[in-house]
Formats: C-alpha cells, sequence, structure tokens
C-alpha cells in the first residue's frame, strides 16, 4: 500500500447488522493503517455498504457510484467498493453497471475486507459473493460510539419470507458460540461500554444450528438460554436484542427478560401485517391472534414494556379490508414505535413476481393512513412517562440544544436533560420527565435521590 496517509469513507444504508458490519470494516482498514475521514469525495477508498429492502436505497447508491466513478477517471487511484446485501444481490451485473468498481462483496465476506483489497492493489477486480462459511469474528469493530455497541449471535435466516431477499442474501443461519459470544462482550465491558444490542435477522431461532442440541429441549442452545449465559458479564449495565420473529418467540424468554435486572424492558417484534390471509402469502408462520398473545403476554411480565415492530402496507393483493386488520391491530396494540414501509417487489424474491401488485397510489395513501395513527398512539403511549423517574445511559450532546445531552431510557425512548457531555459521558443518570413527546423526551436530573430514614 503507498503511503500511509490514505483515507477511506464508508456510507452504510439499512439494518442494524449493516451498521455492525461497517463498523468492523472500518476496524479492518484503521488496522490497515488508513484513516477514517467524512468526507467521501475526500477518500482515496470508498466504500458503501448497501441495503436491498428498499427501492430508494439501492437508487442512491447507484448515484452516488456515479459521481464516483468520475473521480476515478481523475484519480486511477481511488478504490470504490460496493459490499453488503445489493453487492451479494446483483454481484457481476454491478461491474457491467459501474466498471470503475474495484470490489463486489456481500455482507458474508466482510472479515475478509484486508486480503480482498491486497487482491485489488494487485490490480485485480475482485467479486466475492460466493457462500462461505462465517469464520469466528476476530476483527476489532470501530464502533460509532464508545458506550453503546452491536454483537452479532446469528448470521443469515432460514425463513422464507415472500417478499425478503435476507436470506439469499446472507444466507443461512449460523450461530455463533455462547463462549464467543461472551468473550466479545466482556472485551467491551473492558473497553467501557455500557450496553450491548445483540443482533441476529432471526434471533429467536439462535443455537438451533449449534451441535449439542437435543431434541427434548433439555440441552439446547436458545437464545434464552444465550441470554442467562451472558448477563452478568462485568461492566456491561443493560443488554438489548434485535430482531425477533413471532413464529419463535416464547414465554420461556419473556421470562428471562423480566427476571434478569440488565435485560431492558424493550422488545422489537415485526408483525408485518395484521391480516391472517396476507401474513399467509408473506409466510410469516404465525397468525395475528398468536402475535396478540405474545404481546399480552410481555405485558403480563412487564407492564411497562416498551414494544416496537415493523408494518408493510400494500402487499400484494391486500384489500382495503385487509388494511384495516392492521390499523386494528396498530390501535389495539399501541406500539411505542412502528418502522412502516409500503410493499416494494425485491428481484429475486417470490411476491416480485406477483400479478396482483397494488398501485403507489394506494400503497402510498395506506402508509400515510398507518402513519398518521402510529404517530396518534405513540403520543398516547408517551403519556405514562409524564413526571415519572427514568434511567439514562448518556451517550451524546443533543445536536440542537449544546447545554442538553441525550440518551435512551431502558425502554428505548430517546431522552435529553441538561447537563455536561464531558463529565456525564457513559453515565446512568436518574431523569425526571418534565417532557413527553410521541418519540422522545425531556427531563430534570435528580442529583441524588434522597431516602428516607
Amino acid at each position: 500500500m503507498a503511503g500511509s496517509a490514505r483515507q477511506y469513507h464508508i456510507t452504510t444504508f439499512g439494518c442494524q447488522m449493516n451498521k455492525a458490519d461497517s463498523e468492523r470494516m472500518a476496524g479492518i482498514l484503521d488496522t490497515m493503517g488508513l484513516s477514517w475521514t467524512d468526507d467521501p469525495y475526500a477518500a482515496d477508498v470508498v466504500l458503501y455498504n448497501t441495503c436491498t429492502i428498499r427501492d430508494n436505497a439501492e437508487q442512491k447508491v447507484y448515484s452516488y457510484l456515479g459521481r464516483q466513478a468520475k473521480r476515478k477517471h481523475e484519480n486511477p487511484e481511488l478504490t470504490l467498493i460496493v459490499a453488503g446485501c445489493v453487492a451479494q444481490q446483483e454481484g457481476e451485473a454491478l461491474l457491467r453497471r459501474v466498471p470503475e468498481l474495484d470490489l463486489v462483496m456481500g455482507p458474508q465476506h466482510a472479515n475478509r475486507l484486508q486480503d480482498l483489497l491486497e487482491q485489488v492493489f494487485d490490480g485485480n477486480q475482485v467479486v466475492a459473493t460466493e457462500e462461505v462459511d462465517i469464520m469466528e469474528d476476530i476483527t476489532k469493530p470501530r464502533r460509532d460510539s464508545t458506550i453503546t455497541a452491536w454483537v452479532n449471535v446469528i448470521y443469515g435466516c432460514n425463513e422464507r419470507c415472500t417478499y425478503c431477499v435476507v436470506p439469499g442474501v446472507r444466507g443461512v443461519e449460523q450461530s455463533r458460540t455462547p463462549e464467543a459470544i461472551r468473550a466479545e462482550m466482556e472485551e467491551l465491558g473492558r473497553q467501557g461500554f455500557k450496553e450491548v444490542t445483540l443482533l441476529g435477522q432471526n434471533i429467536d431461532a439462535y443455537g438451533r444450528d449449534l451441535p449439542g442440541s437435543t431434541t427434548d429441549g433439555r440441552h439446547q442452545h436458545t437464545f434464552t438460554d444465550l441470554l442467562y449465559f451472558v448477563h452478568d458479564v462485568p461492566s456491561i449495565e443493560r443488554i438489548r436484542f434485535a430482531t425477533s420473529h413471532p413464529r419463535y418467540f416464547t414465554e420461556r424468554l419473556i421470562r428471562a427478560c423480566a427476571e434478569l435486572p440488565k435485560v431492558c424492558e424493550h422488545f422489537h417484534i415485526p408483525f408485518q401485517s395484521g391480516d391472517n390471509d396476507v401474513l399467509k402469502a408473506m409466510a410469516r408462520g404465525y397468525t395475528h391472534e398468536k402475535y396478540r398473545r405474545i404481546i399480552d403476554t410481555v405485558r403480563r411480565y412487564m407492564p411497562d414494556a416498551a414494544i416496537s415492530a415493523d408494518a408493510i402496507v400494500g402487499f400484494p393483493g391486500e384489500t382495503e379490508e385487509q388494511f384495516q386488520h392492521t390499523l386494528d391491530l396498530v390501535n389495539d396494540i399501541a406500539f411505542d414505535q412502528l418502522n412502516t414501509a409500503a410493499y416494494s417487489p425485491r428481484p429475486g424474491t417470490p411476491a416480485a413476481l406477483w400479478e396482483n401488485q397494488l398501485s403507489e397510489e394506494v400503497k402510498s395513501d395506506r402508509l400515510q393512513r398507518l402513519n398518521h395513527l402510529v404517530n396518534t398512539k405513540a403520543a398516547e403511549r408517551s403519556q405514562r412517562y409524564a413526571g415519572r423517574i427514568e434511567e439514562v445511559l448518556v451517550e451524546a450532546i443533543n445536536p440542537k440544544d449544546p447545554t442538553q445531552v441525550m440518551g435512551r431510557t431502558r425502554g428505548n425512548r430517546l431522552a435529553f436533560f441538561a447537563g455536561d457531555f464531558a463529565t456525564l459521558k457513559g453515565e446512568l443518570v436518574k431523569v425526571k420527565i418534565t417532557e413527553v413527546r410521541p418519540f422522545s423526551l425531556t427531563g430534570e436530573p435528580i442529583q441524588a435521590l434522597v431516602t428516607a430514614g
């Protein structure tokens, strides 16, 4: 590699798995002697970590690539990389579309970035999208935060939802061993991280593929067992996890979350649709009744738990009546937060080929109506925080008001309060909530809680 002054830039699209992959790849580039720059047009190595879930993310990648390709004509030393799910799905087709690319790599190759780049620096154009067994993760991620970190526990997904490209792109489920996960968390604790989010595309499937599982379920490695195994890692004060699949979400897991003090009272459980026929067409493997029972059980154990989810409107063939069932579900459950999307057909998925696609107008109308309801319900749910004392983990300065710091409550609600970031960074602060908004809170720090006696 020429010189040590080379700079890199990574732009990340899409999910938390992608953010975690980007942090790992940044860690590799750091160890290779490159330094980070915020400006993609000043960097010598530019990496786009891509997402295929939404059409506009894909279009954005192409427009960014067009601009970088022009730069490359003036500066042939520029290295252009597309990683992530678009890379996996498009493979060599990407090179035909953007011949200036040096490296196209699927998400399961994130750990191999150094080897792949060395081939590029030797003058090769490289496409790495073949399936690999994921090696145990020894790379050191460059975490965006020094307070909260992602830890992957399972890669890939064996589900076959008819709208989703993830299984084709991220491969079959591969769980990491409990020992490797705990070791990574212990290292994070030593480095001063306070909160860890355990990640998986379908985290409740964790452990099904590990040796030593028995059919009687007694010695099985389940995600619940993993929580018991890692919950007491020193210095880690909070544990979160995502994403859950209703098909595998058990009462035993809910009980563990209620029992283990470090596990936050926040569940992210996508439902996608409130209509059973649509759920069946999506191949989700549960009914809206089952989903409602899961939420009832969560609230029985933890009445105050925050619940967030994902929903898709305008799935092929969805009728107005079926859409109403989604509105009914959202109205009845009252989510703290809901990620909503209008269905967009993804290449290589069954639903993309169906004849009964809905018009963009219908999809956008339904999305607006759903979002309106989501905001109304979130505002109602937020009222319960008024006047309460919440524990906030301080993560950053409020970008809109430098006299305030911001962080999250255990229920994953964004909270702001006056304070000095230098002294409060990474601290767990008790805050009395004085102002509630649909998705965030403002409060006053309580310096010392006076105990009677």
